[in-house]
């Protein structure tokens, strides 16, 4: 029988053994390739972390810093979760194909699994890839996941050799675990069913039983009540399957660092896609309280936390030599995000974007321009920055050069190889930018464009979005937060950006 470990009283101390085992058996293999290892963060701001100046102590991420390469200009091409986390692993804008918005729990896989992915090309290279953390790509067929049976397609049809993960998001239903193609420690006598039309049965729902509470909803996320917290979408059964939010963490770096320990002796991918720092934010006991700005503060503590467990993995076995090591994040900042847990009222003089404008959602700077860290001691000099230009929609044609690959016809179409750049080799990455949030801006030099769009300027007073009926025009140079539209002074510029822009989507 399974051990649930979710269910395991003292989880983080467990994690802890177990590191602590692997440094006994520490080995030195070398690899003519590097181990390629992708930490992909949610919600984490340009100024969230400490190496970026940020109010929160975080070393492990600082060491990184300290010991790689952090750029000042690195991007997630869009400025939410699900088109990001696509276009990084497919090499292609995720505005090129519908149905890649911010995806529901229950919706069908939206990659293509004739499409080759980061994981396939890797693999090609003799890479054995894993993906642990938050999937948030859909799952199963168009007409809808399995959730009692084989759950595909998924990870394992688009090259990956192993999957642990969050099928969308903490804050939505299923809030269960997929291993493979199954849910984790499902009773077959208590299946599991999903809805995001309508309430199961009698179930109690967050909109209408709040006393059932432990966390508040500011706004949404009142339908399905799991682990007293309220969720987006409904669902029953599966009552030993379900996770317990404040040891995902540790389960997810617990399931790295095993796949990292089975397969220290071949050249082996990792991507850890994290569920800090995003709704809702419930952190171990073991970081409650420690960083003094409330839970989401709390939360990029634990963020910090399962960093260090992955590279202490690394160091134990004697792969940290040989291994490329990226860290990043999804998208910008967000404060108030669905649930009452005062990362407003906390935030004191902490700045998540930094000197960006911005956050998750939005056109500017701080919707998209994230930490990114790049750390291989073999080939990158400790304690080095960059401005180079980088979209995450280049990893996909970098790591296909660095392992000897080249993407097939029609994979990758948007991906640029930069390796050169990611590993500190130049100074020079993309000559351009794209970035995504509603509608698209584009990025070359000094100047940004965005281009005119229907809709709300703001979501909210902690949620601008920077839309505008008209076209705005940024120096960074001069301007980095965007306070200065200079469009109307200079209209042959605006009319040159656009064209670019035009030209890119019509590729």
């Amino acid at each position: 029988m399974k051990t649930n470990i979710n269910k395991v009283p003292g989880s983080m101390m467990l994690l802890i053994a177990i590191t602590l085992a692997f440094s006994s058996n520490a080995q030195t293999t070398k690899t003519s390739k590097p181990n390629i290892v992708i930490i992909y963060a949610d919600d984490l701001g340009y100024g969230d972390i400490s190496a970026y100046g940020g109010d929160v102590k975080t070393p492990n991420i600082d060491r990184l810093a300290s010991q790689g390469l952090s750029f000042t200009n690195g991007h997630s091409t869009s400025a939410t979760c699900t088109p990001s986390r696509y276009s990084l692993l497919t090499g292609k804008y995720a505005w090129r194909k519908q149905g890649t918005g911010v995806a529901p729990g229950n919706a069908p896989l939206i990659l293509d699994p004739e499409k080759n992915t980061i994981a396939d090309v890797l693999g090609k290279a003799g890479y054995k890839s894993a993906v642990v953390g938050k999937w948030h790509l859909g799952l199963g067929p168009k007409e809808g996941a399995d959730w009692n049976g084989d759950i595909k397609p998924g990870p394992l049809e688009l090259g990956f050799n192993y999957s642990y993960i969050l099928p969308a998001t903490g804050d939505r239903v299923p809030c269960v675990y997929v291993e493979n193609h199954r849910i984790v420690n499902l009773d077959p006598k208590d299946p599991v069913h999903v809805s995001y039309l309508a309430p199961i049965a009698n179930e109690p729902t967050g909109l209408n039983n709040p006393e059932l509470l432990r966390v508040q909803s500011s706004h949404g996320h009142n339908q399905a009540i799991v682990n007293g917290i309220g969720r987006i979408g409904y669902m029953t059964g599966g009552k030993s399957a379900l996770w317990t939010d404040e040891d995902i963490a540790a389960v997810l770096a617990l399931k790295a660092s095993k796949f990292i320990e089975n397969n220290k002796n071949q050249p082996f991918f990792l991507y850890l896609a994290t569920h800090d720092i995003h709704v809702p934010r419930v952190p171990n006991s073991k970081f409650l309280g420690k960083s003094g700005l409330g839970v989401r503060g709390d939360a990029i503590l634990q963020l910090d936390w399962t960093v260090g467990q992955v590279t202490k993995t690394l160091d134990s076995l004697g792969l940290s030599k040989n291994t490329l090591v990226i860290f990043s994040s999804d998208n910008g900042p967000v404060l108030d995000d669905g649930y009452v847990d005062e990362a407003i009222e906390k935030l004191g003089t902490h700045k998540p974007a930094g000197p960006l404008r911005g956050g998750k959602y939005s056109l500017f700077d701080g919707g998209t321009r994230v930490p990114l860290i790049v750390k291989w001691p073999a080939a990158i000099a400790a304690g080095s920055s960059s401005d180079a230009l980088i979209s995450q929609v280049d990893f996909f044609a970098s790591l296909a050069a660095l392992t000897g690959q080249k993407p097939g016809a029609g994979d990758a179409p948007d991906s640029q190889n930069v390796i050169n750049a990611l590993t500190g080799k130049s100074k020079s990455g993309r000559s351009w930018l794209i970035a995504h949030a509603g509608t698209l801006s584009i990025t070359k030099g000094d100047w940004k464009y965005i281009e005119p769009a229907k809709g709300n300027a703001a979501a909210s007073r902690h949620k601008e979005l920077g839309k505008s009926a008209v076209a705005q025009l940024y120096n960074l140079k001069n301007d980095l937060a965007e306070t200065r539209n200079l469009a109307d002074e200079n209209p042959e510029l605006v009319k040159t950006l656009a064209a670019e822009l035009e030209k890119v989507k019509s590729l």
